[in-house]
């Protein structure tokens, strides 16, 4: 079973998965040289990267070594409100010494499509696989929880849960009624880490349906989400974990 570390509330949750950010991005630099990051969108780890522009924090990563891509974004322009990578620049980015030429977003603002080829193609030239490697290598892939069970833009129903092959896949999502470029499990499962990050009572429920219910990704995308054991990490608050 994968771990599971509890904080009392949401700020000390935010701390505590900046603090989880830092101490993998360290060896990660020493190591290899760089620290590969998928960046997760919503609400919840805005704590976090707020916390990770502190001076405490940011003092002990070497940003110039840190490269950054997303787990998922909306087909928006960049400057939009709802996209995930104006949330993370301006919580995270916008205050941190990391060079532009690390920052590796998803173009939401042209063809979806075009978009998911684009930054598969950035992917697999960024991390070099060898044949037999069947995803990226990144070091951290952080992820949240919808109230759905959704992860990234793994939606319930979603072909891309199924997906084998595809690094990155573009979707329409009806529930949400947008477009969404979005990770696939092929990637997520093999990072280094994989680390979700879930906030409030609101998702109790259905954290407990996701970590001890039947295995059903189709009505539970995190699910899908299976790595080693030992690679994987649940971070929650109290109240996300009233019914476990």
């Amino acid at each position: 079973m994968a771990a599971l570390k509890s904080y009392p509330d949401a700020e000390s949750l935010g701390r505590g998965a900046a603090e989880h950010f830092v101490t993998l991005a360290g060896p990660a630099i020493a190591d290899r040289g760089r620290f590969a990051v998928a960046l997760a969108g919503g609400s919840t780890p805005r704590g976090m990267y707020a916390r990770l522009t502190t001076e405490e924090l940011a003092a002990q990563v070497d940003w110039s070594r840190v490269h950054v891509f997303w787990g998922d974004e909306r087909c928006v322009p960049p400057d939009h409100p709802d996209g995930n990578y104006r949330m993370a620049r301006e919580r995270l980015l916008d205050h941190v010494p990391i060079p532009t030429q690390n920052v590796h977003r998803i173009r939401g603002e042209i063809d979806p499509e075009e978009a998911a080829v684009e930054y598969e193609r950035t992917l697999r030239t960024f991390f070099s696989p060898h044949p037999e490697q069947r995803g990226a290598e990144f070091d951290l892939v952080l992820l949240g929880m919808g109230d759905d069970g959704h992860t990234t833009s793994l939606f319930p129903g979603s072909a891309a849960l199924h997906e084998q092959v595809r690094w990155v896949v573009a979707h329409y999502v009806d529930k949400v009624q947008s477009w969404r470029v979005t990770l696939t499990p092929v990637v997520i499962n093999a990072a280094a880490h994989v680390t979700f990050v879930v906030s409030g009572a609101g998702k109790a429920e259905r954290l407990r349906q996701v970590l001890v219910g039947p295995y059903q990704p189709d009505i539970l995308p995190a699910q899908i989400v299976k790595p080693d054991s030992e690679r994987l990490l649940w971070l929650v608050d109290t109240a996300a974990t009233a019914l476990l």
